[in-house]
């Protein structure tokens, strides 16, 4: 062996000499033993502690479920649509709920409004071609019809006895995936929204989640009842869960004129109007600060005839107050064709006193 790799040699064992001593010097404390008495703390015997019993009790959705599914249907559309490229074929996908054991079927008008051919999915796989018996755009209703009988029918329910903060359910061919359920409860009631330049009123709003699909099926309450049928969802980055159904009672009566004579006829005044409030008041030096301006009179309207004019502001109609336009819309809405109703107005600084014989409203 040469000198170097012998002096290597030596080096590396004089380093191993040092480190054994360096950690013999600085070795930590031996860990002890376990304790031969570490069994002191086993019992054999030991259980969970029996579970507390909830103190608010959560509501059993599928007795509901099971009751309401066999009416609910899935509703799609076939709409022919022309273009610069020639002619394609749109579906819309929604959802129905049956009235009665001969095929009636409740929907939404923007479900089956321009179809060309409408199907309907029955809770048993059965489907069936559909045909229109009325549709009204002003309410967002339509009733259509299926060939069939003894048909499974939801039981309809009475709004007026919903409660804020009430379980819902919401019913419906939700994005096209077959007919499902969402639960919430009832947010607000008896609200007016204007969707696509119309204003729904009477609406229910709630938490239940909507989504494409939905619409025209039931929002159930807890006893199985259709108190509304499925309308409107706000869609926005800064709004979460909130979608609005048209309540029963404000369906029923629409529903029974498309069944009987296949349209809706509304009483109409003949004016457009603006909702008068302090702000306006304020900004335009009213004489009021509530009630509803005349912004257009349609000429030989029952407006034009009772004397109304522009700047008119409306504030009582058939004696009922009117605070804004929603109160005057359904004021209307509640009067009857050729019915003479009295109308309070203010003109200038003076409240006078007119009445119009009310017309039927003209549909396109």
């Amino acid at each position: 062996m040469s000198k170097k790799y012998i002096l290597a040699f030596v080096i590396l064992i004089a380093v191993g000499v040092s480190i054994g001593i360096w950690a013999l010097s600085f070795s930590p404390t031996p860990i002890p033993p376990p304790s031969n008495n570490s069994t002191q703390h086993i019992d054999p015997d030991w259980a969970f502690p029996p579970e507390s019993e909830p103190s608010i009790l959560l509501p059993d959705f599928r007795p509901v479920v099971a009751e309401v599914i066999p009416s609910v249907v899935s509703v799609t559309t076939e709409t022919v649509v022309s273009s610069f490229f020639g002619e394609s074929t749109e579906y819309v996908a929604g959802s129905g709920i049956l009235i009665d054991d001969e095929g009636y079927i409740v929907t939404n008008e923007h479900v089956v409004e321009n179809a060309q051919s409408i199907y309907v999915e029955l809770a048993d796989d059965r489907t069936f071609s559909a045909d229109i018996v009325g549709t009204d755009p002003l309410s967002d209703l339509a009733v259509i019809r299926i060939d069939a009988a003894d048909l499974p029918y939801a039981c309809w329910g009475d709004s007026s006895s919903l409660s804020l903060g009430e379980w819902v359910l919401a019913i419906g061919n939700a994005l096209e995936k077959g007919i499902g359920v969402t639960q919430g409860i009832v947010s607000s009631l008896n609200v007016s929204l204007t969707f696509e330049g119309n204003t729904l009123f009477g609406l229910i709003r709630t938490d239940a989640a909507l989504n494409p699909g939905n619409s025209g099926g039931p929002l159930v309450n807890m006893s199985g009842e259709v108190i509304g049928i499925t309308s409107v969802k706000i869609v926005a980055s800064e709004v979460e869960g909130v979608g609005y159904a048209i309540s029963s009672n404000e369906a029923k009566p629409i529903i029974l004129d498309l069944i009987h004579y296949g349209r809706v006829t509304y009483p109409w005044l003949g004016v457009g109007a603006q909702t008068v409030n302090p702000l306006l008041a304020a900004a335009m030096n009213l004489p009021v600060d509530r009630g509803a301006l005349i912004v257009t009179v349609v000429a030989n309207s029952p407006a034009d005839d009772a004397g109304l004019i522009e700047d008119d502001i409306i504030i009582r109609f058939g004696g009922k107050e009117i605070s804004d336009v929603s109160d005057l819309v359904q004021a209307i809405r509640a009067s009857e064709i050729g019915e003479e109703v009295e109308i309070d107005f203010v003109r200038g600084e003076d409240i006078k006193t007119t009445s119009a014989r009310l017309k039927e409203r003209q549909t396109s």
